[in-house]
């Protein structure tokens, strides 16, 4: 793993003395991501075991998921003051000790076949993956800075390759027939006790012209970022880039967010493959963009963003087309392939435009990640209800229509100079 840029690019940002420190907090981030991908595919791939457990309707579990949505999406506007009063280490704490509250919550609910307090523990869940996701994407985007070249994509590899330990394990205790509530608490104890040794590594926010600092913020005790310039938080969400890039993002992450909560299901119900084979095609949805956010940094250098954002979506519109319209496992797998290979870096290279000018960066990634998450997270909810109607697989094929407002609106993302 390496998250060392070259000598020329990375001086430009921090001292060499610092470089070590920066490299530690790069590594840092990578973690937090991949924890929280681990986290969201071990749920992700079990939703059709959670749906039989409480005996619901496709549409009824998007109903579950929606009021999840709604938590991250209420949490996800708070998430920049929030970093700004107590630190960025102790924000991204403060969700993942959420999500651990929550995961208790919900693993008892299981046990108690309780819809009302999985409900209740989805929507704890989706405030503490707010805090969480946005404030790790501040974190990687000050530290792309600091390295100066693309890795926020790496840093998307680690929450796709978490995704893909969680997503494997998932269908391997479900082929074993381990009850999700034990699966749920085991994970739980696993991202506590990351949660305390991870973030420490994390540095203070910076602005462009600010030296990167000589040590790593203390335990809990990261500094506030530096102001944002001239209406902070409020300018960031009446700037037209700003809002233009989240548009995109919105279009380009609806294809993921559908394909973490409905791939799996999709097959089983579409296909009348077993859950463990659901699973499994997963597994290759989130393994096709683990590969192809490891790599992708060196291909959006190459090709631009804007050119490398185009021809994700294409892939993204190929894929879930023969997903969705093939009625062979195998034909569907390919889909999945290119749908995982195209969903893959669309929200990485917004956030990364979103900070392209660090002294607003905090406040403008906080306002692409909310606007992001609505397709995100309330996406795959209305494809539940919709697939109640016309199938599963066939309410999938709503999503070309923002794929293809993303490629219209792709030169939004186009490099600015600070």
């Amino acid at each position: 793993m390496s998250f060392q840029g070259d000598a020329s690019t990375t001086a430009a940002s921090a001292p060499a003395a610092d470089r070590a420190v920066v490299r530690r907090a790069a590594i840092a981030t990578f973690i937090i991501f991949g924890t929280n991908g681990f986290i969201f595919a071990s749920w992700a791939a079990r939703i059709p075991a959670v749906t039989q457990t409480l005996d619901l309707t496709t549409g009824e579990m998007g109903l579950i998921l929606l009021i999840g949505a709604i938590g991250s999406l209420c949490a996800m506007p708070l998430v920049g003051p929030t970093a700004g009063r107590i630190g960025i280490v102790r924000t991204v704490r403060l969700g993942g000790l959420l999500a651990v509250i929550a995961g208790g919550l919900i693993a008892t609910a299981l046990v108690l076949h309780s819809v009302v307090v999985v409900a209740a523990g989805l929507a704890l869940f989706g405030v503490g993956i707010a805090f969480w996701d946005v404030g790790q994407n501040i974190a990687g985007a000050d530290v792309e800075h600091r390295l100066g070249r693309t890795i926020m994509p790496q840093f998307h590899a680690g929450f796709s390759g978490g995704a893909v330990i969680g997503a494997l394990v998932g269908a391997a205790l479900s082929a074993a027939g381990v009850p999700l509530p034990v699966h749920l608490a085991a994970i739980m104890v696993a991202v506590l006790l990351i949660m305390v040794l991870v973030p420490r590594h994390f540095l203070p926010l910076t602005t462009h012209d600010a030296p990167a600092p000589a040590q790593a913020a203390d335990d809990g005790a990261s500094p506030a970022p530096a102001p944002q310039g001239p209406g902070g938080a409020r300018a960031a969400w009446t700037d037209r880039r700003t809002l233009l890039i989240g548009v995109v993002v919105l279009g380009a992450t609806l294809t993921e967010g559908a394909g973490n909560d409905w791939i799996s299901k999709g097959v089983v119900d579409g296909l009348h493959a077993s859950e463990s084979a659901g699973a499994g095609l997963f597994a290759v949805f989130v393994g096709a963009m683990t590969v192809a956010r490891w790599f992708g940094g060196r291909i959006i250098d190459r090709l631009g963003r804007v050119m490398a954002l185009r021809l994700s979506m294409v892939s993204a519109l190929i894929g879930l087309a023969v997903y969705s319209l093939s009625g062979i496992y195998w034909i569907s797998g390919v889909g999945a392939l290119l749908w995982g290979l195209g969903a893959a870096l669309a929200f990485p290279m917004g956030m990364s435009a979103a900070s392209d000018d660090p002294r607003h960066a905090a406040s403008r990634v906080s306002v692409v990640a909310t606007i992001g998450y609505i397709a995100f997270l309330a996406g795959p909810p209305f494809l539940g209800f919709l697939g109640d109607q016309v199938g599963l697989r066939p309410a999938l094929l709503a999503i070309l229509v923002p794929i293809a407002v993303a490629l219209i609106l792709a030169g939004a993302t186009r490099k600015e100079s600070a």
